[in-house]
Parts: structure tokens; C-alpha cells; sequence
């Protein structure tokens, strides 16, 4: 138990250091309220929602090469499902 609560808090700091810098990536995950959001790393409000996971995709995609960082697509169980890297474009 004490193994996962470090992994979590591991996971949390890696997370905040990215927070608020170029280095954020944007994740399209299955939104609280239904349908599909794209957030990026360290903000609680998404950037975008829809209905369609193909449209998330998109967006997430889009923003992360425009900044230069990554897109991170989960399936609706919220797991990664595929990440496309952006940083050397």
C-alpha cells in the first residue's frame, strides 16, 4: 500500500512540474460530465469538450503541436492508448 501511495505522489509531482510551462501535454480523457475532454497537465478545467472521442483526439493533437509538446489519447477507461510526440517538430 505504501508502494502505491508513492507511486501517486511520484505521478502528482512529475505532473506539477510540467504545470503551467511549455512542457504541459494535452490529454484527450472521458469527461466527468459525458463525452470527451481535452485537458492539459495542471489544469483542472478542461480546454475543450465534445461528445465525440475522435474530435477530442483531434483537438488534443492539434493544441500539442501547435505548442510543441504531446498528445497523450486515453480510452474510455481512462487509460493511454496512444501518445504522439510533437517536441521536435
Amino acid at each position: 500500500m505504501a508502494d502505491q501511495r508513492q507511486n501517486h505522489n511520484d505521478r502528482e509531482d512529475y505532473f506539477e512540474e510540467r504545470a503551467g510551462t511549455d512542457n504541459a501535454r494535452y490529454h484527450a480523457v472521458p469527461h466527468d460530465e459525458g463525452g470527451w475532454a481535452v485537458k492539459k497537465e495542471g489544469e483542472d478545467r478542461p480546454v475543450f469538450t465534445t461528445n465525440s472521442k475522435s474530435e477530442a483526439a483531434d483537438e488534443a493533437k492539434k493544441r500539442a503541436e501547435e505548442a510543441g509538446t504531446m498528445a497523450i489519447l486515453h480510452n474510455e477507461h481512462g487509460r493511454i492508448e496512444d501518445q504522439l510526440n510533437y517536441q521536435d517538430k
